[in-house]
Order: C-alpha cells, then sequence, then structure tokens
C-alpha cells in the first residue's frame, strides 16, 4: 500500500469520525417555525410531571424573539419587532397521580404568565389528563374529533388503623376538591354541577362536542 494511499485513508476515516460525532438534526431550517411541542402520552406520573415541568420552562425561557426590521425609509429608525411563540402540549393519557397533575398544572399557570400555552387533546384524555387539557391558554384548547374524555371521582385506598384511615379519607376529599376548584375555574362547569357528576360514582365519559360544550375544550380538530 503506498503511502500517498494510505494517507488519503486515513484523512477519509477522520471526515467520517467528524461526520458521525455531530449527527445532529434540527427540525425547521432558518426562516421556519421550529417545533416547540411536548406531549404526555402516557400515565401521569413523577417521571412525567418531571419531562413536562423542565420541558415546560425550557422552552419558556426561548419563546421571546426579538428582530430588527429595516424601515423602508433610509431616514427611519430600524423597527424592533417582538414576539411570544407559545408552548404546544399535546395529551394523550389515562389520568394517573393527582399530585403530579398538581405539579403540572401550576407550572402551566405560571409559565402563562408570560406564555401562552395550547392545549390538544387526542386519543383518549381522561382524570387526571382533564384538567391539563382544560388549562390552555383559553381560545387554544383543540379536542380530535374522536377522542374520548372522561371524568370521575378521584379513587384512594389505605390499610391501616381506623383512626389513619379516616385521616386517609379527609385527606382524599381535600384532593376530590382541588381537582372540581381547578375544573371549576378552567371550563364552563361550577362547583355544584361537578359534585352531582362526581357523585355518580361511576366513570363519565364525554364526547369531543361535550367536551367543547363544557368549556374543556375550545375547538374540534
Amino acid at each position: 500500500m503506498s503511502k500517498e494511499f494510505q494517507d488519503e485513508k486515513e484523512k477519509a476515516e477522520k471526515e467520517d469520525e467528524k461526520l458521525d460525532q455531530n449527527q445532529i438534526v434540527f427540525l425547521g431550517g432558518e426562516g421556519e417555525p421550529k417545533l416547540r411541542i411536548i406531549g404526555i402520552m402516557r400515565e401521569v406520573g413523577e417521571e412525567t410531571a418531571a419531562e413536562v415541568i423542565y420541558g415546560l420552562h425550557s422552552l419558556a425561557s426561548t419563546a421571546r424573539q426579538v428582530e430588527l426590521r429595516e424601515p423602508e425609509n433610509e431616514d427611519d429608525e430600524p423597527e424592533i419587532i417582538e414576539t411570544i411563540e407559545p408552548i404546544e402540549l399535546i395529551l394523550n393519557t389515562p389520568g394517573g397521580s393527582a399530585d403530579d397533575m398538581f405539579a403540572i398544572y401550576d407550572t402551566m399557570r405560571e409559565i402563562q404568565k408570560e406564555v401562552p400555552v395550547h392545549t390538544k387533546g387526542i386519543g383518549k384524555v381522561m382524570s387526571a389528563g382533564v384538567p391539563l387539557l382544560a388549562a390552555g391558554t383559553k381560545g387554544h384548547r383543540r379536542i380530535g374529533e374522536n377522542c374520548r374524555v372522561m371524568l370521575h371521582s378521584v379513587i384512594g385506598g389505605h390499610i391501616g388503623p381506623m383512626h389513619q384511615l379516616d385521616n386517609e379519607m379527609e385527606e382524599i376529599r381535600n384532593i376530590q376538591t382541588q381537582y372540581i376548584n381547578i375544573l371549576a375555574r378552567e371550563t364552563n362547569m361550577d362547583e355544584r354541577y361537578l359534585r352531582n357528576l362526581m357523585k355518580k360514582k361511576v366513570n363519565v365519559y364525554l364526547s369531543a362536542q361535550e367536551a367543547v360544550d363544557l368549556g374543556i375544550a375550545d375547538e374540534i380538530i
């Protein structure tokens, strides 16, 4: 093998190595909108909450975009255009932990003081997922035509001494009150309507149109 051939081979291998180390794909090229989407596609739990909360804060930190627009008249000053890019939260969840839902909900409320959070429900949005769909920026809460929405009373269980069971039952009632208060705040349903709904002690299923009528979502897609 000639030295010249060996040198060319080594050079090619180094170039291939560089490519392997830099295989980063950017969604949205220059001038194209970049994806600002977070998804909840499983049960709402600690891991899901951690990912969503981190993602919301991360996207919120890059939401503010400033552009310097050159004037048509050379004598005028350049115009500073500031825009806030929204975050989209997509939900397809059977529900999950009330505590972790509250954590995501409070984060959404905090973020929305400066950045809109658009929500979209597809497939199924149930239990703990319903307040999160409803908590999106009003006018930007969408739902799939075939999405199933389900509400029910809080589920809990405990084994132990009677006094401990009384204490746990009181906490479950408090969680249900929080759940009802959030839905009353974010939808067209008042607390009395929601409490009567929970008293049925069954899963209450809603169509996409019923979800819009009750103020859980704004638009069917």
